[in-house]
C-alpha cells in the first residue's frame, strides 16, 4: 500500500518537475513546507512563496540546461499510519549528458485528505545518503 502510494507521488513529482508545472508541483506539497539545503532554509508558507521558491529552482535548472533527473536509489520508512520518510539520491544531467549535480534528498511526507504530500525536504551531499527500510522505484517516463 505505502510503496505504491509513494511511487505514485514521486511519479507525479518528477513529471511536474520536468514540465516545470507549478500547479502539479504544488499538489505534491503541503503548505507550509520547508526546503533545507546546506546553504539555506526556505519556508514556503503560502502559494506565493511556493511559486517564488520553485521559480528560483527552475531558473537555475534552465540556465544549467538540465535535461534529465535520475533517481540513483530511493527508499522509505513508515513512521506512522499518516507519516513517511523517503530518501532519494538524485543526479541532474545537463544537455551534454554531464552530471550537473548529485545529492541526497530526505522527504518528510504526510497523508492529508487521502493524498500523500511532502512537508519538508532536506538536501545533503550524496555521501550523507541512507537506505531506509523499503525500496521503491522512480521511473522517468520523459522522452529525451
Amino acid at each position: 500500500m505505502y510503496k505504491r502510494a509513494i511511487e505514485q507521488l514521486f511519479q507525479r513529482y518528477l513529471t511536474a518537475f520536468h514540465q516545470q508545472n507549478m500547479l502539479d508541483m504544488q499538489s505534491c506539497y503541503q503548505l507550509p513546507c520547508t526546503l533545507h539545503t546546506p546553504d539555506k532554509v526556505v519556508l514556503m508558507a503560502d502559494n506565493n512563496s511556493f511559486e517564488q521558491a520553485f521559480l528560483d529552482i527552475f531558473t537555475v535548472l534552465s540556465h544549467a540546461q538540465i535535461k534529465r533527473f535520475i533517481a540513483l536509489k530511493a527508499s522509505f520508512s513508515v513512521l506512522s499510519e499518516h507519516l513517511l520518510i523517503a530518501c532519494v539520491d538524485w543526479q541532474f544531467i545537463d544537455a551534454k549528458s554531464d552530471v550537473f549535480t548529485d545529492f541526497s534528498a530526505f522527504y518528510h511526507i504526510a497523508l492529508n485528505d487521502e493524498q500523500w504530500q511532502i512537508f519538508n525536504v532536506v538536501s545533503q551531499e550524496l555521501s550523507q545518503s541512507i537506505t531506509l527500510s523499503d525500496t521503491f522505484d522512480i521511473i522517468d517516463k520523459t522522452p529525451y
